[in-house]
């Protein structure tokens, strides 16, 4: 897959703020909070994260913490992306198997999306607001991303006509996903998403399996709330 080069961000002393020494400085902090596995750090360095993000963000784009995109949504911190990839490499390999499709909730931006791509050969993306989404295909497509299929439509409610999926990430917090959702994971699969309201959410595993679904904490997180319908 295609990725485009780097366009560093000069700063007055005239370094690159967007240079690849950038990206490295952010996945030396990545191992440093706990990120071990080899995929999720080799998707990290290869996409450029300051191409999801605003002009005026830019600069602070592999800084760790989350950035607004506009219509009151971010783009979550490296590490929580990270973070959440690896939860689903380390479910797979526990399983002996792979994630070969995988629906994200939550296109944003695109960033996560680019990120998965770099490990899954099938991605998925639904995104309830139609003008983010317009700009995440926008720059998917710039990073030669095509493969990727997204769809404008509530996340809540999965992407019903394409599942079964191995896993399913959730790019937004909310109180329960609905049983139809989790009906739509295969056998074997697993669902990470950030689970609470807007005072505290704990990011959660939810892994099928053949007596059941069950769930693990794994950290304190913050995301925008999960919300139904189109906008």
């Amino acid at each position: 897959m295609m990725v485009s080069r780097l366009s560093p961000i000069a700063n007055q002393n005239g370094q690159g703020i967007t240079s690849q020494r950038a990206r490295d400085r952010m996945i030396d902090r990545l191992r440093a909070q706990g990120i071990v596995d080899g995929r999720v750090l080799a998707a990290m360095a290869k996409v450029p994260r300051h191409l999801f993000v605003d002009e005026g963000f830019q600069t602070r784009a592999y800084e760790d913490t989350a950035l607004p995109i506009g219509f009151a949504q971010t783009i979550s911190q490296p590490w929580v992306v990270a973070r959440t990839v690896e939860l689903v490499l380390t479910h797979f390999d526990r399983e002996g198997s792979s994630a070969q499709k995988v629906l994200e909730v939550g296109t944003g931006c695109g960033y996560q999306a680019a990120v998965l791509a770099q490990i899954c050969p099938e991605v998925f993306t639904v995104e309830r607001i139609d003008e983010l989404l317009r700009g995440a295909r926008r720059r998917l497509r710039h990073q030669g991303l095509d493969s990727i299929r997204s769809n404008h439509a509530d996340g809540q409610l999965g992407w019903p006509a394409l599942a079964p999926f191995d896993a399913a990430v959730v790019a937004a917090g909310g109180l329960a996903l609905s049983p139809e959702f989790f009906a739509q994971i295969a056998p074997g699969g697993v669902v990470v998403a950030p689970v609470g309201d807007a005072r505290q959410q704990v990011l959660t595993v939810f892994r099928n399996t053949p007596s059941g679904w069950v769930q693990e904490a794994v950290a304190n997180v913050m995301f925008v709330p999960l919300l139904g319908g189109v906008a």
